[in-house]
């Protein structure tokens, strides 16, 4: 594929979206014609949804290449950055399929950045109590970690927290970020079904050969079933490097109280969206 960054290439890098993040006019075109030329598998999950174990079987398994293609990770709440996805239509980047993980929130100007270019998102339903354990677990034992954050600093000293404040700053600052992840994702799949892939973990972990095809299939990537099962069998044997965790139904009752429970069940009661999903997200 020629790999040319013509005048609309060069203009499109440099130009803005309105200030909601939509694109107009022959800016729009444009990149509507771009996203047409090769195929994105988007994991726009949390963190401590499988993603970077279920990315890594999808590279594998699509012949792709993991691109950042976001800015910066350093808050980890992240934006796609427009040049990075030009030069990929346009044959760069790699040569195979870009495959991309993104902690990011389905924000007004993240929806229309991949509407524009036809990009169509998987996410992961996970209990919230269950991440928020996992984090918390990843937290205490990495200081790179702690330094990325989630869209909020994280205490240096948060290893020497006791159990009980450990499990308060979870809720306090971290689980709003969570809720808010799901609010705008179940909202904007509720707006467009056949562009969002949801997957549920339970389906996963009964049967990550399927969850990973789906999520394969849903991009244009579709792939059999064997093959997906010798990519998951390959991400299985590094899955300490892939940040997997221990991927344990309903472990977070283990990490905090009823009242911490009710307290995150009341966040998710500000967004009426939620409304139907509490049995999937406490």
């Amino acid at each position: 594929m020629e790999n040319r960054l013509d005048s609309n290439a060069v203009n499109a890098a440099f130009s803005q979206p309105d200030y909601d993040g939509t694109f107009q006019g022959a800016f729009a075109d444009y990149l509507g014609a771009l996203g047409k030329r090769r195929p994105v598998l988007l994991f726009a999950f949390a963190p401590k949804a499988a993603g970077t174990f279920l990315r890594s079987a999808a590279i594998d398994a699509a012949g792709g290449q993991l691109v950042r293609v976001v800015h910066a990770q350093g808050g980890r709440d992240a934006q796609p950055y427009l040049p990075i996805f030009i030069a990929y239509y346009l044959g760069g980047v790699c040569e195979g399929p870009l495959v991309a993980h993104m902690h990011m929130q389905a924000l007004p100007a993240n929806r229309r950045f991949i509407e524009a270019l036809g990009i169509k998102p998987v996410i992961m339903l996970r209990p919230i109590p269950d991440m928020l354990a996992s984090y918390w677990d990843m937290l205490a034992a990495s200081g790179e970690a702690r330094a990325e954050g989630l869209n909020c600093p994280i205490p240096a000293r948060f290893p020497d927290f006791s159990p009980a404040e450990k499990a308060d700053f979870m809720i306090d600052m971290i689980a709003p970020w969570y809720v808010g992840y799901f609010a705008t994702w179940l909202d904007y799949a509720g707006e467009r079904p056949d562009d969002i892939c949801v997957l549920r973990y339970g389906d996963f972990k009964n049967d990550p050969a399927t969850a990973l095809r789906t999520a394969l299939a849903h991009a244009g990537l579709t792939q059999p079933l064997e093959i997906c099962q010798s990519a998951l069998d390959t991400a299985w044997k590094d899955r300490g490097m892939l940040r997997f965790n221990k991927g344990a139904a309903g472990r977070g009752k283990d990490y905090f109280s009823p009242a911490h429970i009710a307290r995150l069940s009341r966040m998710m009661r500000y967004h009426p969206v939620l409304d139907g999903w509490h049995d999937a997200l406490l």
